[in-house]
């Protein structure tokens, strides 16, 4: 026979029933409440019976000191141990599942191999630079393999049933919670709404202003309510002439979010949106993915053709360097004949003139100032009877 639980039992309970993790499932056709012990174990470990008091121990030191406490609980019936059974799926959905993949890489691989014969051969050998790109990446991601259907993850189904060995243990086991007392809040609700109600049959015998103020309230609340309605009526309607207007182009929507499951601020935001659906749109649509499809080829033509303007850019400096060359001779023929006329071209810029020299007269004026100083270096080398 099991006692009834004390009154630290009970609060233990409650505290653990409001703040430890649960989740809700079906279990023999009812819907629980279920938590995890481990969970439940750190959840005391944080509360405040794991403190110690001035003069008292801490009811809660260990993990183990836990686990003991939550066997009691156990034995008074707060919760009850149960075991997760995983729900199979039938054969015939499996089945189909597997045909459907291998109908799905089927289309995929005929798609490829009629892309592959329409190409060109510039196409082949821009595949091949691909497939080396590829290759390095696919190292990287060997999990992901081209020509599979990506498979979406879904959470493996579960139904609970009645463990037979009923003890709490410390871990991943699964305990449904049998205690289900009543929460402060809904308990003030509850009140609230009484009170309410009693306050609403008593209405006759409120004072007359207090009357009054209700009714105003009251009509400026139906006001409201019937303007948000009439608003939703409105931009239905707005948004209809302006589709037809248009042909379908333009859709305007005035206050999109009024209706929409969002908070009472956020349902007037944004005031209005607008969106153009025509011929423009499709092409800038199909523009941008052919852009997308074919970037590699632009660059690669780009590429072939810069080649070809430094290669013709060459040969034309091979045949200017030879041009020059042969010409040079030439002029030097001609030198003797142009250097009178070179003296006598003056250039004038914002009033000052210079001579154009030649390279033979810069040579006769270094001659002269060395046979200059030359004479000048003897005349003092002499002794001074001489120049007497």
């Amino acid at each position: 026979e099991v006692g009834e639980p004390f009154k630290e039992e009970k609060a233990v309970a409650k505290y653990l029933r409001f703040n430890c993790p649960t989740k809700s499932t079906n279990m023999m056709g009812h819907r629980v409440d279920y938590f995890i012990a481990s969970k439940a174990v750190d959840c005391l470990l944080d509360s405040k019976w794991a403190k110690a008091k001035k003069g008292e121990e801490a009811l809660f030191t260990t993990r183990e000191s836990v686990v003991d406490y939550c066997n009691r609980l156990l034995k008074k019936q707060f919760f009850h141990r149960a075991l997760k059974v995983m729900k199979m799926k039938p054969d015939k959905d499996t089945k189909k599942e597997k045909e459907k993949g291998k109908a799905e890489s089927g289309k995929e691989e005929e798609k490829k191999s009629k892309r592959e014969s329409g190409k060109d051969e510039k196409n082949k050998k821009e595949k091949e630079k691909e497939k080396k790109k590829d290759g390095e990446k696919e190292e990287s991601k060997k999990d992901e393999t081209p020509g599979t259907p990506k498979k979406k993850e879904t959470k493996r189904k579960f139904k609970l049933e009645p463990h037979e060995d009923q003890v709490f243990l410390d871990g991943n086991e699964v305990y449904v919670w049998i205690y289900d007392p009543v929460h402060f809040k809904t308990f003030a609700m509850g009140l609230v709404l009484v009170i309410a109600v009693i306050a609403a049959t008593l209405f006759p015998l409120w004072p007359a202003e207090m009357r009054v103020g209700v009714y105003y309230l009251s009509v400026g609340a139906g006001c409201f309510v019937a303007s948000i309605l009439l608003l939703a009526v409105a931009r239905c309607i707005l948004f209809l002439i302006i589709w037809l207007i248009t042909g379908g182009r333009h859709h305007f929507w005035f206050l999109p979010n009024l209706t929409a499951d969002v908070g009472f601020i956020d349902s007037f935001r944004p005031l209005y949106t607008h969106e153009y659906k025509g011929p423009k749109a499709d092409l800038k649509k199909e523009e941008k993915s052919e852009s997308k499809k074919q970037p590699k080829y632009d660059s690669e033509e780009k590429s072939d053709s810069e080649k070809k303007e430094e290669e013709d850019g060459k040969t034309e400096a091979t045949r200017n360097s030879g041009t020059e060359g042969s010409g040079g001779e030439r002029h030097s023929d001609t030198d003797s004949d142009r250097r009178e006329d070179d003296r006598s071209q003056h250039s004038s810029g914002n009033g000052n003139d210079f001579e154009m020299i030649t390279k033979e007269e810069l040579e006769q004026q270094t001659d002269e100032e060395d046979c200059e100083e030359e004479e000048e270096e003897d005349a003092e080398s002499r002794p001074s009877h001489e120049k007497s």
